[in-house]
């Protein structure tokens, strides 16, 4: 680790508690990062439910900031605060099932919330440019038949551009993608890339 302490933003995003692949194999990265140096973990577990972007906060959003009101200020408080957590965290480890081909609907919400002009991009000359550099992401995924890469996977290459629009390009996928075909031999190859996490 190039910091005395790796600050860990961890989101999971799996409907199973108990059972869920990408909770499992998130909780291997976390001990195997904790090897390595001292880390401090916030948890978000976008699975318990996010709000889904409305009216109210659209227009919060795009009111300059010195003429919210109280109301705009409440419709953005977790907007903020989920912010908040992409801005204190040195690494970003996202435990993200496939559903249908995609990414769930909570992790949805979640990118929703915190993509953000002027809080996590801004609009240039050149076109949108993230702010949150410098931060790198893990990304863990579980999958009975979707495999990482292939024609029908419309996660992996999402949650790479969203990501990146933010500023966070230094993406790394742990893939447990053939859980439905050879879960023994799939989990193993996960953790081997676990182990080689640096």
């Amino acid at each position: 680790m190039t910091k005395d302490l790796n600050r860990i933003l961890r989101i999971d995003a799996s409907a199973r508690q108990d059972g869920s692949m990408s909770r499992t194999l998130a909780d291997d990265v976390i001990n195997h990062l904790s090897g390595l140096g001292a880390v401090r973990v916030t948890n978000r577990d976008v699975a318990k439910g996010l709000p889904f972007v409305d009216s109210a906060w659209v227009d919060a959003n795009f009111t300059r900031e010195p003429k919210r009101t109280e109301a705009h200020k409440k419709a953005l408080e977790l907007s903020d605060s989920l912010v908040d957590e992409i801005a204190d965290a040195d690494t970003l480890l996202i435990g993200m099932p496939i559903y249908n081909f995609g990414i769930p609907a909570t992790l949805k919400a979640w990118v929703d919330m915190t993509a953000r002009v002027g809080r996590t991009f801004n609009y240039t000359e050149n076109g949108p440019v993230g702010k949150m550099t410098g931060k790198r992401a893990i990304v863990v995924v579980a999958s009975g038949g979707t495999k990482v890469g292939s024609d029908i996977d419309f996660a992996t290459p999402y949650l790479t551009h969203a990501l990146g629009f933010i500023g966070i390009d230094d993406v790394t996928f742990i893939k447990a993608d053939g859980l439905g075909r050879d879960a023994e031999k799939t989990i193993a190859a996960a953790k081997a890339a676990i182990a080689k996490l640096t």
